[in-house]
């Protein structure tokens, strides 16, 4: 295993997709306390839904150990992150472009050693995508479940995080435990929470409310309802297809609420300079006009 450093010095050669963009990117994470959840088809969605309302969008899988991004797009990566670490291709030779020019980072599935990274080699990771010559406004970032050092750093790089809960006690018990330590731990402020295979519109704030309600009385966090997907066969259909609800069936309900998470999460301010820690995109961040590290 190669330290970070020397693993995750690549810059894309002038042949990869478009000239290198210096705005900055926001950074949407993704993170459930239990798995289970929908999760990853929560990120694929999203991804796919902001791509098709114009964002240029990266989606990167960092559940290292149970990858199934690709899978879900029915992809087939030659590389994955597990090839960067291990000396075998740079971080930009792992891009694969999905539907409607969407581009995937992939992970690795069932490569024990990717859960164990150390710390420093999850920030090198963060620190590398400021090196990846890709021009993109938005990256999703599909997190494992639970509250491991990865999920966590990578939750910190974020602007943005999203916790998905549904409707059961422990979904509910896990996803506070995260927001917790992403609170305590890592100094996350604000935290948007989705309701996933609802069985009505009223279930996902009721989740919400249940959440809002115990964070309030014990942490110093604002959480947001960014609202529910609902309970959807056409999204089971998708997900058999090895394809987004948003292109296989885009009048499904789950596809009208993903476009429509998808529209709140397009207005969020983009990032106006670095917050002096871990952060995607870093030198994108910097180089913003009057921005400073602080």
């Amino acid at each position: 295993m190669l330290s970070p450093d020397s693993r995750f010095a690549a810059q894309a050669p002038s042949g990869s997709p478009g000239q290198r963009g210096d705005a900055p990117v926001r950074v949407i994470a993704v993170a459930s306390g239990k798995g289970g959840v929908g999760k990853t088809s929560v990120s694929v969605n999203l991804a796919m839904a902001l791509c098709a309302s114009g964002q240029r969008t990266l989606l990167l899988d960092t559940d290292l150990g149970l990858a199934n991004v690709d899978v879900m797009l029915g992809l087939s990566p030659r590389f994955t992150l597990a090839d960067v670490f291990a000396g075998r291709c740079e971080l930009h030779e792992t891009l694969l472009e999905g539907p409607r020019g969407l581009w995937v980072v992939p992970a690795a599935s069932g490569k024990r050693h990717m859960t164990e990274l150390l710390p420093q080699q999850h920030v090198g990771l963060v620190h590398a995508f400021s090196q990846l010559d890709v021009p993109i406004d938005t990256m999703v970032v599909d997190n494992a479940a639970g509250i491991a050092d990865g999920v966590l750093t990578f939750c910190q790089a974020a602007q943005d995080v999203i916790v998905v809960v549904c409707d059961e006690p422990a979904s509910v018990t896990d996803a506070y435990a995260l927001i917790k330590v992403l609170s305590r731990d890592r100094g996350v402020s604000r935290i948007q929470v989705l309701a996933n295979q609802v069985q009505h519109a009223a279930e996902g704030k009721q989740l919400f409310d249940k959440l809002q309600r115990v964070t309030a009385k014990f942490l110093d966090v604002t959480l947001n309802y960014l609202g529910a997907i609902p309970r959807d066969e056409w999204l089971r259909r998708a997900i058999q297809r090895q394809e987004a609800v948003v292109e296989a069936f885009p009048s499904a309900p789950s596809a009208v609420a993903f476009r429509d998470i998808a529209r709140r999460a397009g207005q969020w301010q983009s990032p106006q300079g670095p917050r002096g820690h871990v952060e995607f995109f870093m030198e994108r961040l910097i180089a913003q006009p009057g921005s400073a590290v602080a």
